[in-house]
């Protein structure tokens, strides 16, 4: 019969429980010391002992055992299908054409994603119209009642884009998000930004894109402003670069392109500044740095702050929607009460007066809608592009951007 194993929790004297309970921990941990310094001594000896571990021990991860989804423009099928669970990576990175496999029917036709960013509603901003010297002009604000806190996080994303410009929202009816956009439309911003508050803390970020959207509403998480980061760096004025990782589907593609937007398309590498977004199952993380060359071969980065990090919960066509925009009241219309000839010959005169005017009024009407852009109305109602189920994150399968 084999030997029990020994408990300490079989042990009734508490303090000689725990003396025993220590003693088996401190052993536990030589002994793994012991293993490790031995396995480091034998692969010193033998470089390809170390390299067939490291291949053999690749650890499960979300990504790395995703299944193949369409949605991926930088997913391979081919690879994907005859990928195996013991060694997802080295399967995933083999191509068709080493298998001597054609793509599947279903593959994805690589000109379609060019298609869809040259029919975005980003495609005027990448056409090079603008001027990549001048910063898009973006009007930062707050949800209504807002505190300081979030007042110092406006003021943070201020010095993050270069051409933004942070206004208190006034409270009362008449203010709504969907109102304020298309105001700031109509005087040449490029962006709104919306920072919600909720138990005195900012929670979310509405990011509008104008004259015609689309919206998107991301929440807000471990909010780090720059005095609170040890060793932080103080920002400068000049354009900084911008890194964006992961962004690899169809919605990521829209979400990576809408950040682009709020910087200019010329960054200033006298600043060494950057602004990072990474994807990672679903989470934005952003981060901003400024680099320093300590030799060929090391680089330095001091963080400058501010961290935060960001969920994509829905993305909308449009402008926000304004519930009670109401329709405008119909002009006056008065009677005169006059029958018979006369006032046929009165409707006459109007209609050849109005021909007159419409003859000479005609260039000068043309010159004054070139003049004077379309006036911006928000609409009456949502509608959505993407948003976000939670029944989807009990099964992991979650809408990966």
């Amino acid at each position: 019969m084999p030997a029990s194993r020994f408990e300490p929790s079989s042990i009734k004297n508490k303090i000689k429980r725990e003396e025993v309970a220590r003693k088996q921990k401190r052993e536990k941990r030589q002994n793994k010391l012991q293993r490790r310094l031995a396995q480091a001594k034998a692969e010193a000896n033998d470089p390809l002992a170390k390299k067939k571990r490291r291949e053999q021990n690749v650890p499960r991860t979300l990504d790395n055992t995703r299944e193949f989804d369409p949605s991926i423009l930088t997913a391979n099928p081919a690879a994907a299908s005859s990928s195996s669970a013991a060694q997802p990576e080295a399967s995933s990175s083999s191509s068709p054409q080493e298998h001597g496999q054609a793509h599947p029917p279903d593959h994805q036709p690589q000109d379609e994603s060019a298609a869809d960013l040259a029919n975005d509603p980003f495609a005027s901003y990448f056409s090079g119209v603008a001027d990549p010297t001048v910063p898009p002009k973006v009007l930062i604000t707050t949800s209504q009642k807002a505190t300081r806190v979030t007042y110092n996080f406006c003021d943070e994303l201020v010095n993050v884009f270069p051409g933004a410009e942070s206004i208190r929202r006034k409270k009362g009816r008449g203010f709504e998000m969907g109102r304020i956009a298309g105001w700031a439309a109509n005087r040449g911003y490029s962006h709104l930004m919306v920072v919600n508050e909720d138990t005195k803390k900012p929670n979310a970020i509405t990011i509008v894109y104008l004259p015609d959207g689309p919206t998107a509403y991301f929440k807000l998480t471990s909010v780090e402003l720059s005095k609170r980061i040890h060793g932080h760096g103080r920002p400068t004025d000049h354009f900084p670069e911008l890194v964006l990782n992961g962004f690899v589907t169809r919605l990521g593609h829209t979400v990576g392109r809408l950040f682009q937007t709020l910087f200019p398309p010329m960054p200033e590498f006298q600043g060494r500044q950057v602004v990072t977004l990474h994807n990672q199952r679903d989470f934005l993380f952003f981060r901003r740095h400024r680099y320093a060359f300590r030799s060929t071969e090391k680089v330095a980065l001091q963080e400058i702050g501010p961290r935060f990090t960001l969920k994509l919960r829905s993305l909308r066509k449009g402008l926000p929607a304004v519930k009670n925009l109401g329709e405008p009241s119909k002009p006056l219309e008065f009677d005169t009460f006059e029958e018979g000839e006369r006032g046929e010959d009165m409707e006459m005169a109007d209609a050849e007066a109005t021909a007159q005017g419409e003859e000479g009024e005609g260039e000068q009407s043309e010159d004054k809608a070139q003049a004077k852009p379309k006036e911006v109305v928000p609409p009456t109602e949502d509608e959505y592009q993407w948003i976000w189920k939670p029944e989807l994150e009990t099964t992991r399968r979650t809408f990966f951007l």
